[in-house]
């Protein structure tokens, strides 16, 4: 949603291997189930809106339980409802405790907020985050965030979680309109410090219909923040890895 506000074979074999012997150590559950055919892996996702609610779409459809959430419940009973049995809504703090991964995909100043709120059900998660500082609509909060890149400021504002930064450079409608299209995908940039944490994510980048790019731990996410060459573009990996000077 934030981006809104602005505007092969062999890799996909390797995760799929990397991912089952990496998560066996580090999250059990996904060992179990991601590779499944039918996956019983949990996705829970706090802040459905354009961004959130395309990927938990996308997820759904891949074969992923998904919980949506918002503040307002009740709006997002139409989408699960059409989604099927694998979707549900519900609050925030339900799709913290539901997900085994979560997406967090609010307005970056609500950030804070929900890392206080909900930090004893994300701890040990796995955690996807998508936001976008923007100092016209998060205030002062976002000027420090930019200036020391966001991994490093979502790092800290949700401690304690495994974080990757992931889908902040995407505008919703190629979220909608681009996945799984025919030739090279879209790439979608990846920042970690957690080595299982980037496999998993990787997968799930693959399920909704894109290309996973990891480029680094979370000191390197500043590459594709907003202001960056990639930001709020479709780019596959090719074009992805040329405009940050990085190799395959």
């Amino acid at each position: 949603m934030d981006v809104d506000d602005a505007v092969k074979l062999s890799r996909r074999t390797f995760l799929r291997t990397a991912v089952t012997g990496l998560a066996l150590a580090g999250l059990p559950f996904i060992g179990r189930t991601i590779g499944a055919e039918k996956r019983s892996l949990k996705i829970g996702i706090i802040g459905a809106g354009r961004i959130g609610g395309t990927l938990g779409e996308l997820w759904v459809k891949a074969g992923y339980e998904v919980l949506l959430s918002s503040r307002h419940p009740d709006q997002l009973k139409p989408l699960a409802a059409r989604l099927g049995p694998r979707a549900r809504a519900g609050f925030p703090r339900e799709a913290a405790t539901f997900g085994e991964v979560v997406l967090i995909s609010v307005p970056y100043g609500a950030l804070p907020q929900v890392g206080r709120d909900y930090a004893a059900e994300l701890r040990g998660k796995v955690v996807l985050e998508t936001g976008n500082p923007f100092p016209g609509r998060d205030g002062d909060m976002a000027i420090p965030a930019r200036d020391k890149g966001t991994g490093v400021a979502s790092a800290e504002f949700l401690p304690g979680v495994r974080l990757v930064r992931a889908f902040n450079t995407i505008p919703y409608y190629d979220l909608r309109g681009e996945a799984h299209r025919k030739g090279e995908r879209v790439a979608v940039p990846l920042a970690s410090d957690d080595q299982a944490a980037l496999e998993i994510a990787s997968r799930l980048v693959e399920d909704a219909g894109f290309e996973p790019v990891v480029v680094g731990p979370l000191a390197r996410a500043h590459e594709f923040d907003v202001g960056s060459a990639v930001f709020a573009q479709a780019l596959t990996a090719h074009e992805l890895r040329r405009a940050l000077g990085i190799g395959r």
